[in-house]
């Protein structure tokens, strides 16, 4: 990436999440998989396996929090798409005493055709965006878009591992600060390059 390492606040927070996915987040597979985007790889990286304890999601929450907060950046709720962000989102707001959220892939079909659950966002809420891995940003511009439709503001975007270099790209066009906790150079692997 050229900037490994660098804007990291909190060395002994990145080095002991990059521990911690790195023994229990990233496989080396035979074959490769098919992710999201459509693109290949032979390496899986599975984050909600990765923080399923809660010592080691802490460790994840408090460097975003760190990250963000350092950058200058104030919010009030957090969340993104279900289920890539829930413990996320719900962490940070226990780590915050704000507010978490969490975008269904469509809207629920009974009661109250809630899209969000959680937290009602609106015009008071400063929003920061949640993914456990991202490889294009496709799921956290979904979320993005619904956010927006809400009133709130989205803030800044917040990965655990990202897979690529499409998501830095597309947030800066939008003006949104994103902040990468682990990228593919900190874990030794290929970008993900998704198909045209």
């Amino acid at each position: 990436m050229g900037d490994k390492g660098n804007g990291h606040a909190g060395g002994n927070d990145h080095q002991a999440l990059l521990g911690i996915i790195r023994r229990q987040g990233l496989r080396r597979l035979d074959e490769p998989v098919e992710l999201a985007c459509g693109a290949m790889s032979n390496d899986f990286i599975d984050v909600k396996l990765a923080l399923c304890r809660w010592a080691d999601l802490q460790v994840a929450c408090r460097a975003i929090v760190r990250r963000v907060r350092t950058a200058g950046i104030d919010f009030n709720a957090a969340g993104g798409m279900t289920m890539g962000a829930d413990p996320l989102a719900v962490g940070i707001a226990a780590e915050t005493g704000g507010h978490w959220f969490s975008i269904r892939k469509t809207p629920k079909n009974r009661g109250t055709n809630q899209l969000i659950e959680g937290t009602p966002l609106g015009t008071e809420h400063r929003v920061l965006l949640l993914e456990d891995a991202t490889t294009t940003g496709g799921s956290s511009q979904k979320a993005y878009r619904a956010v927006g439709d809400t009133g709130a503001e989205v803030v800044a975007v917040a990965t655990v591992v990202d897979r690529g270099d499409t998501a830095r790209q597309s947030y800066g066009e939008l003006g949104v600060p994103y902040f990468p906790l682990l990228t593919y150079a900190d874990l030794d692997i290929e970008p993900v390059i998704p198909p045209d």
